[in-house]
């Protein structure tokens, strides 16, 4: 999707992969600047990893403490995260309510995608906040942080803390095997609930199933896949990303 929006914009510029070991971004990172690149996304070990090596990062990737998108600017290498923000966009889009106005549940709140959300939130100033995670200190003690609350993952703190919840969002990696059962059982869930399931392992997720068998509305990650790499790519460039280009460009490959 991100050689389709460089192609629309008559950019010379092309996405590639490569392989850099764990250990090693701090080497990697020099070359790549000096070798003319705009810039890069992370992935794990690397988003964490390359913080000693910027020179600026904005205020979520600072709370958060870890960058998925890195910009090369003159002298500069500058720091962000776009799955924060990635998120809003898909929610509102997907599933047309303003995030800042939802009384929040996150599940999988210890895991890095998981972590930047709840930041993101806690930021928006999202009323209610409620983290969720399977370890239970990680959740708690990102809570403290975030002044968010934390429960247990068990069905007497979710049937305690759900009537109170307005939207549901799925960080964890339940649901990214064929045989795994819904985050969160149907007997849990109500028509009034809003569901966004970062998940987007085929065309609907275990927990989207359970949504539909309540009557909630529901969205999978396809749209977060598509908002934080539009995001990483207008950071590079300055200049807005061609998000129907790039849609168009990620449904095919998934159908591909």
């Amino acid at each position: 999707m991100q050689n389709a929006a460089l192609e629309a914009l008559g950019r010379l510029e092309r996405y590639c992969r490569l392989h850099v070991p764990a250990g090693e971004i701090g080497e990697a990172v020099p070359l790549l600047q000096a070798a003319g690149f705009l810039g890069v996304n992370l992935t794990i070990p690397h988003k964490t990893d390359v913080l000693p090596f910027l020179t600026g990062q904005d205020d979520h990737a600072r709370k958060l403490g870890a960058v998925n998108t890195v910009a090369f600017r003159g002298p500069h290498i500058i720091g962000r995260n776009t799955d924060g923000p990635g998120i809003l966009r898909a929610i509102a889009e997907d599933l047309q309510v303003d995030p800042a106005t939802q009384r929040t549940l996150i599940l999988g709140a210890g895991g890095g995608a998981g972590r930047a959300i709840a930041t993101q939130f806690s930021l928006l100033g999202s009323p209610g906040l409620i983290l969720l995670n399977r370890t239970y200190e990680k959740a708690a003690t990102l809570a403290r942080a975030l002044g968010a609350t934390a429960i247990p993952w068990s069905e007497e703190a979710l049937a305690d803390s759900l009537p109170q919840i307005d939207l549901i969002i799925n960080a964890s990696s339940v649901g990214m095997k064929h045989d795994d059962p819904s985050p969160i059982t149907v007997q849990f869930l109500t028509n009034r609930h809003l569901i966004y399931d970062t998940v987007y392992v085929g065309s609907e997720t275990p927990l989207q199933r359970a949504a539909s068998a309540a009557g909630a509305r529901s969205a999978n990650g396809v749209s977060l896949l598509l908002h934080q790499g539009a995001l990483s790519l207008e950071f590079w460039l300055g200049q807005p990303a061609p998000l129907d280009i790039m849609r168009q460009a990620l449904l095919a490959a998934r159908k591909s």
